[in-house]
């Protein structure tokens, strides 16, 4: 990990956010064709069948993928078991921007859960730069009336996408500190196979438990086939990619801000495909998390 911030290391990190916007817009549109959890089960259950020829090599004796079960399970659990699946329950009762935007509060939670738990050094821009970030996610809660913040209520969709965020951070500080053996790490199909063995199993976990309560069918059609596959590809296969081989790169501090651009993208999209137009509070907010990023990053 150099953490030099290089034009393709920028550009890998672009490709996550870029996904993930599509992501959330994808699990807005078909929040009433199947409930949230299972959406998150089917998911990486397509992404389990897509990396099967890729890293079928993870299941043979001494890979590490029983070695090191209690880490991989850990990061299964935050990065596949919890993150979407807390997402798409947010976009029950929310919309994409507002949900991408809560969750630009990433740089808090990395630059918290990397000096209190990692060790890691904090320097002013990067203070400066999560405050940039935090002030834009205050200003879309409040809805651009700042007078608002002391009355603020977080709403159901608020409250599960910041604990997605920390799930999130959490799991890219592991990533770099995770006791897995090299021989697991130096293939990406192998590493991330071995996540979703243990992250399919607890996201099919919680599937269980909200069919059970809940009841909810799953409404079959293309339309949420081609969702399916979209959500396993893009913001499962190829953005865990580029996301991963760009914290090794730099660092989850720096790399945490590149996930703001989230919103942005999630505003052109949702004008796109929903209607949602931007409000010019969007437009303020993603503002200062740009800032933030332009801060952190120098």
């Amino acid at each position: 990990m150099n953490r030099q911030l290089t034009p393709a290391t920028a550009l890998l990190l672009v490709v996550p956010p870029l996904l993930w916007a599509g992501n959330a817009i994808v699990g807005r549109l078909v929040h009433d064709m199947v409930p949230p959890l299972m959406l998150n089960f089917l998911r990486w259950t397509i992404a389990f069948v897509i990396l099967l020829p890729l890293a079928a090599t993870v299941f043979r004796p001494g890979s590490g993928l029983w070695a090191h079960r209690r880490s991989l399970a850990v990061l299964g659990l935050l990065g596949v078991g919890m993150y979407n699946a807390l997402q798409y329950l947010a976009l029950q009762t929310s919309t994409p921007i507002n949900v991408t935007l809560v969750a630009a509060s990433m740089p808090v939670w990395m630059l918290l859960i990397g000096y209190l738990f990692f060790n890691a050094p904090v320097n002013r821009k990067q203070i400066l730069g999560a405050a940039c970030s935090i002030a834009g996610v205050l200003f879309v809660l409040s809805r651009g009336e700042l007078n608002q913040l002391l009355s603020l209520r977080l709403v159901a969709g608020d409250m599960f996408m910041i604990l997605a965020t920390i799930a999130w951070s959490l799991y890219s500080w592991l990533l770099t500190r995770s006791h897995v053996s090299t021989v697991l790490r130096s293939n990406w199909a192998s590493f991330l196979m071995a996540q979703v063995v243990y992250g399919v199993a607890w996201s099919g976990a919680f599937a269980g438990g909200e069919w059970a309560v809940s009841g909810r069918e799953i409404t079959w059609s293309w339309q949420l086939l081609i969702a399916l596959l979209y959500v396993a590809i893009g913001p499962a296969v190829l953005a865990f990619r580029c996301w991963g081989i760009g914290v090794q790169r730099v660092g989850p501090n720096i790399a945490g801000f590149f996930s703001n651009l989230t919103p942005l993208f999630a505003a052109v999209m949702s004008s796109a495909f929903l209607g949602e137009m931007p409000h010019v509070y969007h437009i303020i907010a993603f503002g200062l998390i740009v800032s933030g990023i332009v801060l952190s990053s120098r």
